[in-house]
């Protein structure tokens, strides 16, 4: 891990001489794991071009010191106000950055007004400059990826063992969730999606003690956490004999997904990439029943950059590794959504997760496909 951290401080700091900061803090906390290592839950880093500092207060330091060896290890008591001053003191610097979207208002407020007291330093809002390199995954990243998408698809022929009819969501879900950990994921990166029936038409719907039923279509989304990354998978099943409807809809998610897995490439915006599956489901006449984006970054966030969805004009770059889940929702019904990890290689768009796509299961666990 120390190579890794080497490298990516030389890119944030390559990326701070752009922006012209002497300085930056960063406190969000994907984005101090991801540059040091560290994993405690209370701390910042404080990066200039000659020292990387990491503050924490008394119950990480020996922690820290394991974890982070490329980092001055200070410890740090009370508000950020309190200590911030005279830490960056004798940095000898003009210009601080720091995570605009992580520091609240009244933080900053009293943040700014400590440091107006010492040495002339402009404080200066940041967004995004972290985020950014996180988006693309080098080899180690993209390993354990590959890691905790093979774990979910794990679950995934595990779950396929012994769902059946009048099971509840909420003990599906607990199935799946002790298999997981006991198969080596970290805690859930999110907590698994079971939903039966007419609670399948709500995207993020929370399983309760509804009992499952054949010839409905259940969604499951669940995702591994390996080495803090994370997967993130969607299948919908139907047990038995499937209605009309079911098939039909299927067949529209299973073609919009597959048209946005062929041709996404490296340049596109999200919003296009969003298009090559919005414009099926919507041609189809069910565009209104498609109400979220088409899908997110994965790494050490569930959901980080790039963003998929309409108005996103983030570009999409080789290295990075996102999701492709096109959903339709009919309230009253139930709903479909597919969802694969994806990473983008020079050689193009790379499907992570091998769970089949199986229309049904038969209640004699037989499969029935398109």
């Amino acid at each position: 891990m120390n190579d890794k951290v080497i490298k990516r401080l030389e890119n944030l700091r390559s990326r701070l001489r752009e922006k012209g900061l002497d300085c930056l803090l960063i406190s969000q906390v994907d984005n101090r794991r991801y540059l040091s290592g560290f994993t405690g839950s209370a701390g910042a880093l404080i990066i200039s071009a000659q020292r990387t500092i990491l503050a924490t207060d008394f119950r990480y330091i020996e922690q820290s010191k394991i974890q982070a060896p490329q980092y001055e290890v200070i410890q740090i008591k009370g508000e950020i106000a309190n200590w911030l001053p005279g830490l960056i003191a004798p940095l000898n610097i003009n210009s601080l950055g720091f995570e605009a979207d992580d520091i609240p208002y009244g933080a900053y407020a009293l943040l700014a007004d400590a440091i107006s007291k010492g040495p002339s330093v402009r404080l200066m809002p940041t967004q995004g400059i972290v985020v950014e390199l996180r988006a693309r995954k080098d080899a180690y990243e993209s390993k354990i990826i590959r890691q905790a998408v093979a774990l979910a698809d794990e679950a995934f022929s595990y779950l396929k063992g012994f769902l059946r009819p009048r099971l509840s969501e909420t003990a599906v879900a607990w199935e799946l969730e002790k298999f997981l950990r006991e198969k080596g994921s970290e805690s859930m990166p999110f907590d698994i999606i079971i939903a039966s029936g007419p609670n399948a038409a709500l995207p993020h719907h929370h399983p309760t003690d509804r009992l499952i039923q054949a010839g409905e279509p259940i969604v499951v989304d669940l995702g591994a956490r390996i080495d803090n990354y994370a997967s993130d998978l969607t299948r919908t099943f139907c047990l038995g004999t499937p209605d009309a409807t079911y098939i039909k809809i299927y067949e529209i998610v299973l073609q919009a997904q597959q048209n946005a897995i062929t041709n996404v490439k490296p340049g596109m915006t999200g919003s296009q990439v969003d298009a090559l599956s919005r414009s099926i489901i919507e041609e189809a006449g069910y565009g209104n029943d498609f109400g979220h984006g088409l899908g997110h970054g994965i790494g050490g966030a569930v959901h980080e950059e790039p963003r998929l969805g309409p108005g996103s004009l983030t570009p999409i770059q080789i290295e990075m590794a996102f999701t492709i889940e096109p959903g339709i929702y009919l309230p009253g019904w139930g709903g479909v959504r597919i969802e694969d990890d994806i990473y983008l290689s020079a050689d193009g768009p790379q499907v992570l997760s091998v769970s089949s796509r199986d229309l049904c299961v038969g209640l004699d666990k037989s499969i029935i496909r398109l």
